[in-house]
Parts: structure tokens; sequence; C-alpha cells
């Protein structure tokens, strides 16, 4: 695999998604990779801590297999993964991750090991007498050893021979600096020298202090071994649930370490497809900074990459791969989450120059090694950078065509960069095969790094050669050699590619034109049809009311009272007022630039968000209306005059403007609280008044807030004892 990512520049981007796993392992996961991706997707919805560091225990495993004694740290590696699992489990998942997580139960005897320890790996207190004995002598004997010291730093015969007063630590050992001549006033041993010429020494005096230490850590060691000896044969009983939970750990390590990867940078999972369409959007290799994405529809047998050299067809060739490996792998990276990438059973990668003297091959000798390995392979994916090379051209073109023909009928894809555009050619008219030309800028004579479907390129060998050095006049020679009717044949094919690039922008734009004109049309027809039911609805209601009128009035005719005809003659009145139809309602959109009427205003949408729009009318004040309360307004906003005008609005004589709130949502208040502004800034109102009650206060905070950041509102203020105290508000506009 290593061979792989080197040639796909992937290394540096694989070793940095190893790094978030718990413990070093393959990158591959195994299994079923369509419910690896539900697992993913479902784990995705936690907010779930990152695994401590892991150390393999393939061979802990194996030592309790043949009834061996772990070591403590051994132990602890196996606790640490037991209390992930007990973390895990404290969650709410439902699907498929709570049945694979409800599916490892831990034994209670694990679960009861597992409490014996701290995050530190140490013992707690109260899980073995002896040993919490043993520790706590240790500990009093240390102090002994430390007053002990200290009392011999304090005393004034060696004061006069102490460097510092300062306990040292030398190979473990506590020890004072002293200078020469000590020997006089203590009584010690020697145990190393500074860079300065002192001495470290430790004193007789805790001499025995040291050997009782020494001999209660030989004791605790003791207890300890026959600690690890009972969890060991513990471990051995559950060993099928460790080596389980073991492998599980791994699982769910690689997902873990898939979400945080690609969270880090904005990366896609792009799990491969059975349609058989291969197509890469925004693609970005993770080897370039910044790059430039790459879109490229890859759906065909072969796809021929040629063009302008250093115009990026071998990275455009590594980007296909690498999406194709990435996917496979189910490793996100940066794309379009529209991507479709195909499952290869394998994939392969021809790029490298093959000549090795210790191996005695040539280059197109080496390449044919290459090449006759993929007759053996099915389903499989290749990429040939500069497949003519080490060999005569137009030989090659002839002898590929057939190779790569051949390898169509084996289902192999194939992705072909080259210079030489004989193969291209030969391999246009084939229907399975895609011509994609690396584009240049010929004003700036530079590549552009994009790149054009169903052409083929030149290759720019005299431009890319002037640009990077080599003198005009060698260049200029060089196309004298080249010679006319060649480089005729390169601007035909430039012009051909630029007639193509026009052609596909003007196909692009007709097609978009299409789909709008089909849109429409969709949409008169649907409200064509609308109309037809609602005028033969409306029509057959009128006739029935008709004949109910019509039928009144005959029996008044035919009666022979004067008071009952009349009786009947105001029953068919009555109908006939009754009868009302339904008004149709035009269905407009509107777009923000639209001249539109609001009530008796009018004036321009500004922008439109949900049902609401923002409109700024002739007089220059901007409101916020439903959009089912506009309609169009033909008319051109008038003319402005240049002279500054002062407009005085006076409050109406019919009193305050009020509000009601009460027993509204907070959504719901603001909205009509919004609407009621609107409503009296058009009708100029410089003060309202509105209610809202006192309740639990959230409303009122509502609207206090609302009120705060509305830009028309001047002020406000609780209203008056009389007007609602501190359940209403007086707002300045």
């Amino acid at each position: 695999m290593q061979n792989i990512l080197k040639k796909l520049d992937l290394i540096d981007y694989i070793d940095a998604f190893s790094k978030l796993m718990a413990r070093e392992k393959s990158i591959i996961l195994e299994g079923d990779i369509n419910l690896h991706f539900k697992l993913i997707n479902e784990l995705s919805k936690f907010d779930i801590k990152a695994p401590n560091k892991i150390e393999n225990l393939d061979t802990p495993l194996m030592h309790i297999q043949k009834q061996g004694i772990l070591k403590i740290d051994d132990i602890f590696e196996f606790i640490k993964i037991i209390n992930y699992f007990r973390y895990l489990k404290r969650f709410n998942f439902d699907g498929k991750l709570a049945e694979w997580i409800d599916k490892i139960v831990i034994p209670n005897d694990i679960i009861k090991i597992s409490d014996y320890f701290d995050d530190r790996a140490n013992l707690k207190d109260g899980i073995n007498e002896d040993f919490d004995n043993i520790k706590h002598a240790i500990s009093k004997n240390k102090e002994a050893i430390k007053q002990s010291l200290y009392k011999t730093i304090n005393s004034s015969k060696i004061r006069t021979y102490l460097v510092d007063s300062q306990v040292h630590y030398i190979n473990g050992e506590e020890s004072l600096l002293v200078r020469g001549g000590f020997n006089h006033v203590l009584n010690g041993s020697v145990i190393d020298r500074s860079n300065s010429g002192f001495f470290y020494v430790i004193p007789h005096s805790i001499s025995e202090l040291k050997q009782k230490q020494s001999d209660l850590k030989n004791r605790q060691e003791e207890i300890l071994y026959k600690i690890c000896k009972e969890i060991s044969s513990l471990f051995e009983k559950n060993l099928l649930f460790l080596k389980f939970i073991n492998k599980e750990f791994d699982k769910f390590d690689h997902y873990q370490a898939r979400l945080f990867f690609a969270k880090a940078g904005d990366k896609n999972f792009i799990l491969p497809s059975k349609s058989g369409v291969n197509k890469l959007i925004d693609f970005c290799h993770p080897a370039l900074h910044n790059p430039k994405p790459i879109s490229i529809d890859f759906t065909k047998s072969v796809v021929m990459i040629t063009g302008v050299n250093a115009g990026g067809k071998t990275m455009m060739l590594k980007s296909i791969l690498s999406a194709v490996f990435l996917s496979k792998y189910l490793l996100p990276y940066k794309a379009h989450h529209d991507t479709v990438v195909s499952n290869f059973k394998s994939i392969n990668a021809v790029l490298d120059d093959p000549q090795s003297v210790k191996n005695d091959i040539s280059t197109f000798a080496g390449r044919m090694v290459e090449f006759s390995k993929l007759f053996a392979s099915k389903n499989a994916i290749v990429g040939v950078d500069e497949i003519e090379l080490g060999t005569d051209s137009d030989e090659a073109a002839s002898l590929f065509k057939v190779i790569i023909e051949d390898l169509i009928q084996r289902d192999i894809k194939v992705i072909i960069t080259t210079h030489h555009k004989r193969l291209a050619a030969l391999m246009a008219s084939n229907d399975d095969v895609e011509l994609i030309a690396a584009i240049y800028d010929e004003e700036n004579q530079r590549p552009t790094y994009e790149f054009l479907q169903g052409t083929i390129g030149r290759s720019y060998a005299f431009e890319t050669a002037s640009r990077y050095g080599i003198p005009h006049s060698v260049v200029k020679r060089a196309k004298e050699v080249y010679g006319d009717d060649k480089d005729k044949l390169n601007e035909l094919i430039e012009r051909s590619s630029s007639l193509e690039r026009e052609y596909r922008q003007k196909i692009a734009k007709l097609d978009e034109e299409i789909t709008n004109m089909q849109r429409i049309s969709g949409n008169l027809k649907d409200q064509k049809e609308k109309l037809d039911e609602h005028i033969y609805s409306e029509k057959s209601k009128l006739h029935k009311e008709y004949s109910n009128a019509r039928d009144e009035a005959k029996k008044a005719i035919k009666a022979k009272l004067v008071g009952e005809s009349h009786q009947h003659l105001n029953i068919a009145h009555k109908i006939a007022t009754e009868i009302k139809t339904e008004k149709v309602q035009e269905v407009v959109e509107f777009k923000a630039g639209d001249r539109v009427k609001y009530r008796n205003t009018k004036g321009t949408i500004v922008s439109i968000k949900g049902a609401k729009a923002f409109i700024e009318n002739d007089m220059g004040m901007k409101v916020q209306v439903l959009l089912a309360d506009l309609s169009r307004s033909g008319n051109p906003p008038p003319k402005i005059p240049t002279k500054k005008a002062t407009i005085t609005i006076e409050k109406p004589e019919t009193g305050s403007i009020k509000l009601d709130l009460h027993g509204q949502r907070a959504e719901e208040a603001l909205e009509n609280l919004d609407k009621f502004l609107s409503d009296a800034l058009l009708a100029g109102f410089e003060e309202v008044l509105v209610y809202h009650g006192i309740g639990t206060g959230k409303l009122a905070f509502a609207v206090k807030e609302y009120l705060k950041k509305h830009p028309k509102v001047r002020g406000f203020e609780d209203a008056h004892p009389s007007s609602g105290g501190f359940g209403a508000k007086v707002i300045k506009l």
C-alpha cells in the first residue's frame, strides 16, 4: 500500500489521519463498507471524546492464552478499553449503532477489575489490605528520610561544606551536594560528582532508612505480583471476550478517527457507488496547497488527457486515482458531496520511469511488464502517465490503441496522459473514450490548470520552453525545423478547442434557458388547469343557485294570494343576492428589484425572506410586509426633486393606535408587532400603544428586545397605569 500512496502523493495525508487513531494499525476498515458508512453517520450526531492512546495487545493476549502472568501496565491497557466502552454505553444511541453497542456485554467480574485502578494505573485504596499497608509504610519511611536529610542540612557543623540547601535526586537516591573535606563533619557515601567538582553524598544516618525503603518496595512488588496473577487468571477465563472487545475497539477507533479527520478540514465521505457513474466535483488533492478544485466526468472506460506541458495533467490523473482510493477505504476528502465514485477491486498507477540498471530493463520494457499484469485483472482502474514513454510515439500509438481496446473488454478503466496526438486521434472515434484537454492561456502564455472535456489539446512545447528561459532565437529555429504544416495543424487543434469551449458555454446557457422556460410553462399549465377546475365549479354553483331562484319566482307567479307571492319573491331575491363567486387570485412570483403596490403605497422590493419581503416605498421608507399582500405596479417611481423638502406627518385626531398581544406566543406576537409598526409608519403615526401583559415576563422581554433593535423606533416606555402600566408600552416612532 505504501507504494500506491507514494505514487499518488498521499503519504502525508494518510499519516495525518493515522495520528488520530488511538493505536497504530492499518487504515483498511474490514467488513461491509455500507454498514460502516451508516454507523459513522449515526456516530456523527454525538459529541464523544476521543479514546486515550492504547498499546497493541496482541502479545499480552497470547501471553494470557499461554497462562502467563501479565504486568500491571498490560492489565491497565485492557482496563482502558473496558472503561471506554463503559463510557460509550452511557449514550442513548439508536439504529445500527445502538444494536452494535448493545451486543458488547461486559462481564461483571471484568467490570469489578476495572474499578481497581485510578486514571494513572495505580491501585485504589481498599482493594488489597496488605498493599495499602505497604504503601502507607513506604510513604511514612520516605517522610522519615526527608526529615533526616533536612536535619543534617540544618546542622551548624556541616553548613560550611554545603554547596546549597537542596535535596538532590541522583540515580533515584536522595543526596546532598557538598565540597571537599566534608568527611571531617559528615559520615556518608559518595555516589557521584558534579561538573564543578563537588560531591553528591548519601549520609550514613539515612542508610538504615534507605535499606528499609528497599525492603518495603520489594514487599510491595511481591504483593503486586500476586494481584497481577489473580487478575491474569480471571482474564484467562474471559479470553474470548477480551479478544472480541479488543477487535471492536479497533473498529470504533477507525470510526472516531475518520469523523475527527472529516471535521478537521471540512471533508466529505464519498461512499463508493455501483451505478457505473464516476464524476468528481470540486475535488482538491490533499498534497496541493490552496489547490484549484477539479471537476471531471470519468464515467467512460478510457479518459485521455492531452494538452499543455506543466498544465496539471499528471495531477488530474493522480486526483482521479486518489479519489477512488480514498472512497474505497472510506476516508474523507475535500470534494462536493454530489461526487460519485465506483468501487474498484484494484487501483494501479503506472507513473514512474521503470528503467533499472539493477534489473537490466529499459523504460519501454518496464512499461510492457506493468501492462502485462493488467490482462489478469478485473474491475480495476489504472492510471498511466506519458503512455508512449520510452519508444517511438507512432509505433506506440498503434500498439497502445489495441492494448487499450482489449483492456476495455476486460472491464478495466484506464486514465491516460500524453503529449502525442496520434494515439488521441486514433482513439477519438471510440465511444468508450473521453478526451480531455488541459487549457492554455495564450494571452498570458501560461497554463490555466483547467480542463475541457471532448477535445484534444496542444502541447505548447515552444511556449513552455520560452517561458522557462530558452533563448527566443533557439525557439524560433526549432519552429522552422518543425514546419509550417504541423504548426498549422496545432493551430487548427487549438481553434477546434476554442470553438468547442464556446459551443459548450452556449449549450449550457441554452440548457439553462430551456429549463427556465419549461418551469414557467409547467407553472402556467398548472395554473390553467386550476382555473379550468375553478371556473367549472363556479359555473355549476351559479347554475344550481339560479335554478333555485327561478323556482321560487315561478311559485310566486302561480300563487293566488298576494302575501304568499310576495313571500316567494322575497326568498328568490334573497337567493339572488347571496350568489357569490370566489375571486381567482393570480399566483405572482416576485424578486428583488420588482415594482410593487402595498395598499395605497408603491415601492420597490429590496429583498425577500420566506413569505415576507422588505420594500422601500417611494418616500424612502423601508418596511417589512407579507408577499401575499403585494401586487405588481408597472408605474415607475416618481422623480425625486433635487431640492430638500421637509415633510411633517401629524398624528390623526382619532386617538392612539393600539395593539393587543395578550395570549400570543412570542414568535406570533413579534410578527404581528412588526406588521403593526410597518402600518403605523406608513400611516404617519408618531406614537402607538402596545399591550403585552405581565404574565411570566417572556412576552414582555421579547417585545423589549425587538423594540431595541427596530431601526424606526425612537424610544419606548411603560404606559401610564390607567393605560396598562407595566403590561403595556408606549412606542415613539
